[in-house]
């Protein structure tokens, strides 16, 4: 009888196993506060799309029983946001955020999902802030309520902004300590910049086109010269609407092609499986790191591969993301490191690798000086 497990012993041992719970939440309102915050750039960044020196990132702090969540979302233009619309989003939902439960967070974004269309940067800080409190009053870090190891977070690329040769031989300087790279490419000048990031270092190198190329044709002669180059993924090569270009590219070029600006919620990860190799993740796009989770696990379930991306930010949205990076196969999370006045300290990179905090929450710790 000693060799088999009744349903009497299985109940027994669950009754007697260690779990979290949330602790009863009070009755009293939390209080939603929103801000917009100017992140001021190392560098001047510059894309296929625009050039800034600054960033303009929104955030939201969630205060209730003694504990604070702290969210941020980076607006995009792109697709008609921006900090102020954000705010004013946020704003109009705060007396809903005021009396919702926080430890059924899940439920607290359907609705939110359910008042604000759009806005998908507000909805993320939005999530991101309920999470940061749910986890914090767990006591418990956040990846530990997805169910993750620390120990497999992957490496993050730095990325380098298209610029003169001689500032990007400066800004590959500046990223000795990171083993992959991400170059910004799209525009005629790409050979120029390859040779400059080369001039410096024979590190592999991830590429990201922001939809730059002119033709599928150019497209397919340009990849494959950057594969020859060390490039092991390109990101985004064509226009998002162009997708069985992008599916003809695919099928001529050697290395994996990736949807960006393609992909923007979990809707369009099955839309995309037949034209890509894989999807980026940003939780900016999808509204927040429960949809973030549910398109890795679709993806997933099609076979592709996943990055995990961001927009410039801070600490609090990269390190937000950096607590799914442990379900990925590459991570791009490095808009904190493009700053100069980052409001705090959250995931930290040694070598390359991403290292979670291990506080509860998020584990942000807020800069004095910043």
């Amino acid at each position: 009888m000693g060799g088999f497990v009744t349903r009497r012993s299985i109940l027994a041992a669950l009754s007697t196993a260690p779990v979290l719970t949330m602790a009863q939440t009070s009755q009293s309102p939390a209080t939603v506060t929103t801000r917009i915050r100017r992140l001021q750039l190392k560098h001047t960044w510059t894309t296929v799309m625009s050039s800034s020196t600054y960033r303009d990132t929104f955030f939201v702090e969630f205060r209730k029983d003694g504990i604070t969540g702290v969210g941020e979302g980076a607006p995009i233009v792109r697709y008609n946001e921006s900090p102020e619309s954000a705010k004013a989003a946020v704003d109009a939902i705060a007396p809903y955020l005021e009396i919702c439960d926080p430890g059924q967070y899940a439920k607290v974004m359907r609705e939110v999902f359910a008042r604000v269309k759009g806005e998908w940067a507000a909805k993320a800080a939005v999530d991101i802030a309920i999470l940061d409190w749910a986890s914090q009053r767990l006591g418990a870090p956040l990846h530990r309520m997805f169910g993750l190891d620390p120990a497999d977070t992957p490496v993050t690329t730095f990325s380098i902004g298209i610029d003169k040769p001689e500032v990007i031989r400066q800004k590959v300087a500046e990223a000795k300590d990171f083993p992959l790279l991400k170059i910004k490419v799209g525009l005629d000048n790409d050979e120029e910049i390859i040779a400059a990031v080369r001039a410096v270092t024979n590190k592999p190198l991830i590429c990201d086109a922001n939809e730059g190329f002119k033709s599928k044709e150019a497209a397919v002669e340009k990849i494959n010269w950057l594969a020859r180059q060390g490039v092991q993924l390109i990101e985004q090569p064509l226009p998002a609407a162009q997708l069985r270009e992008s599916q003809w590219v695919r099928e001529r070029v050697t290395i994996p092609v990736i949807a960006d600006e393609a992909c923007l919620r979990p809707e369009d990860v099955p839309r995309l499986a037949p034209y890509f190799d894989g999807v980026n993740v940003k939780v900016d796009k999808c509204g927040g790191l429960q949809e973030a989770l549910r398109m890795i696990y679709m993806a997933r379930a099609l076979g592709l591969k996943v990055m995990i991306g961001c927009m410039v930010s801070s600490s609090v949205a990269i390190t937000a993301a950096a607590q799914l990076s442990p379900l990925v196969d590459f991570a791009d999370l490095d808009g904190n490191l493009l700053i100069a006045n980052d409001p705090y300290t959250g995931v930290l990179v040694r070598n390359g690798k991403l290292m979670l905090p291990q506080r509860p929450g998020l584990g942000l710790v807020a800069n004095a000086d910043a």
